[in-house]
């Protein structure tokens, strides 16, 4: 095609990055190759950072992570094929925990398809079920168009994942400097978001009634909210009417887990107890027992905020609100300023909660105090809380994920700021870890961020900590001298060592490891130190508490190996019926 105005003409790679880039884009993720390798090239000259991965795998959950902490889509780049479908895992991630998260994959060309040509696949179609949205271009001179179409679709109404399918053939074509500039212009102008509901006076009315009247009323809010950054209106919320509130474990942080009025320690009395439940931002799900008995009380009374009118019909709560979890809040709140309650701290909910809680904190701390060697999961867990809460504000990202680890991490690992906690989600996903990881220092590059994983969970993508700049150098987590500190509870196992009993080590292949047994004493801090990160091998508190100390005063990449006691723990306590 012939240029007038002595420009060269854009092919499809360039356009499809000229169109992130004026979209808003800034980040992505990926793993390069035929036929994208050039594409993220010139990504990179118009400004869009690009931090290549190992495995699709990471990438994805990196760029999923990256929507929910920023709340703009994450972007996810892979090849056609193999890596498309690698990249599912993100996809899905994103789809179950409503982050917002668009995977790119390149495709076979389009006059080869049904002919067995280079890593073939009916990517759209494999995508659909676990994407909000997903598009093939076909044509050069749809490119801006299903860019932008993409990107407003994942973020608007109930974030999630979407797909842009981008064949071979179509990256090699070309337009004008001229015609792309009139396409892109056209694209944004037809950026529309979706209508979200507005909720009515009167709904509002019914919900302050409900809390004002209840006897034993409760706040429950999850990462719905803590994506519609509804912090400072919930904090409002519990301040002015004195509802005790407890946050889903991604939820903690909206308000400190310190604050008086948390009812994370008393969470069994608190729902089993609670006459209405106001829930924003969370799911009634296994995470909180489908809101059924015996853990909640048969009469409860629950106000669900969500975005999704579809959820609220699921769940059919006593009320249902739809709509952004930070404006339904809000008019809560100037509900209740007109006529104002507060249950106040003698209200003997109240005290009951608070009670109840200070006794769980009392024996958790008794057990907290010991130091035990060979290492128990509680030994570590408080050197490393309390080393976390001695860097201040802002606040380290935690990042959590594992058996045990996660699980004894949710309750002695203490969130005081806002997005500060990263976890296996709503799909208990294992091997987010160093995704998260790398997520999290790209998208808040003033905070230092700290995985405390179980060695299964680490080994899931350890290969990772190769990429873990916050100064814009490429150098070689170590590649980009990210802040990140992985720690590794290592136990030789999931959940733990050898657990068989005698009679179940029979049979032609008893000589063999048990389903559940690692490398007893893996180095895995030698893995980062072959990159040339920082490595640690700990096995006492001061040990520990050095290590810590230096991993955190230097923020650099570096793995702490935690050696633990391989029968110390159990199984998933919240997981056990389910194994």
């Amino acid at each position: 095609m012939a240029e007038t105005n002595n420009h060269p003409p854009l092919d499809g790679n360039a356009l499809v990055a000229l169109s992130l880039r004026r979209a808003g884009v800034d980040r992505m993720f990926g793993v390069v190759g035929i036929p994208v390798t050039a594409l993220a090239t010139r990504a990179v000259t118009l400004g869009v950072r690009f931090v290549a991965f190992h495995n699709e795998q990471s990438a994805g959950y990196a760029a999923s992570a990256y929507g929910y902490l920023t709340g703009r889509p994450g972007i996810l780049l892979t090849v056609s094929g193999p890596g498309c479908v690698h990249g599912l895992a993100g996809v899905s991630n994103a789809a179950v925990n409503a982050w917002p998260m668009i995977m790119i994959s390149g495709s076979c060309d389009q006059g080869y398809f049904g002919r067995g040509d280079f890593q073939e696949l009916d990517q759209v179609e494999a995508v659909k079920p676990f994407s909000k949205l997903s598009v093939r271009v076909r044509d050069i001179k749809e490119v801006p168009r299903c860019v932008f179409e993409v990107i407003r679709k994942a973020a608007s109404g109930r974030p999630g994942g979407c797909y842009l399918d981008l064949p071979t053939d179509v990256l090699h074509q070309t337009v004008s400097e001229a015609e792309a500039e009139e396409l892109l212009v056209e694209a944004e102008k037809g950026v529309e978001k979706e209508v979200i509901g507005i909720v009515g006076q009167s709904e509002i009315g019914k919900a302050v009634s409900l809390l004002r009247h209840a006897e034993r009323p409760l706040i429950v809010f999850g990462k719905g909210a803590a994506i519609a950054r509804a912090e400072n209106g919930l904090k409002k919320l519990v301040e002015t009417t004195g509802i005790p509130f407890l946050p889903t474990p991604m939820g903690k942080g909206l308000l400190p887990d310190t604050h008086e009025l948390a009812a994370t320690a008393a969470r069994s009395l608190a729902i089993g107890k609670c006459d209405v439940a106001l829930v924003v931002g969370a799911r009634l799900n296994w995470l909180l027992h489908f809101g059924e008995p015996p853990k909640w009380s048969k009469d409860v009374k629950f106000i669900l905020v969500d975005i999704s009118k579809e959820e609220i019909e699921l769940r059919k709560p006593c009320l249902g609100l739809v709509g952004d979890a930070a404006k339904v809040v809000e008019m809560i709140n100037k509900e209740i300023k007109d006529d104002p309650f507060c249950l106040g701290k003698t209200h003997p909910w109240v005290e009951a909660i608070q009670k109840k809680a200070n006794e769980n904190v009392s024996k958790m701390e008794a057990q907290l105090a010991k130091d035990v060697v060979p290492f128990n999961f509680l030994t570590p867990m408080r050197i490393i809380r309390d080393a976390i809460l001695g860097v201040g504000s802002p606040a380290p990202i935690v990042v959590s994920e594992g058996a045990n680890t996660m699980d004894v991490g949710r309750s002695v690992l203490v969130q005081t700021e806002p997005r500060t906690r990263l976890d296996a989600g709503t799909w208990g996903t294992m091997g987010v870890g160093l995704g998260y990881c790398i997520a999290a220092a790209v998208a808040s590059p003033d905070r230092l961020v700290v995985a405390v994983e179980g060695d299964s969970g680490f080994g899931f993508s350890a290969m990772e900590v190769e990429v873990v700049d916050v100064d814009g150098e490429v150098r070689t987590l170590v590649r980009y001298q990210l802040p990140v500190v992985v720690i590794v509870f290592n136990n030789g196992g999931v959940y733990g060592g050898d657990r068989r009993s005698p009679e179940e080590i029979t049979g032609p292949f008893k000589d063999d490891p048990a389903p559940t047994s690692f490398v007893p004493g893996a180095a895995y801090h030698l893995l980062i130190e072959a990159f040339g990160g920082k490595g640690y091998l700990v096995g006492t508190p001061d040990e520990l508490k050095s290590a810590l100390t230096e991993s955190f005063a230097a923020r650099k990449p570096a793995v702490i190996n935690v050696t633990i006691d391989p029968y110390a723990g159990a199984e998933s306590g919240r997981l056990q019926h389910k194994n």
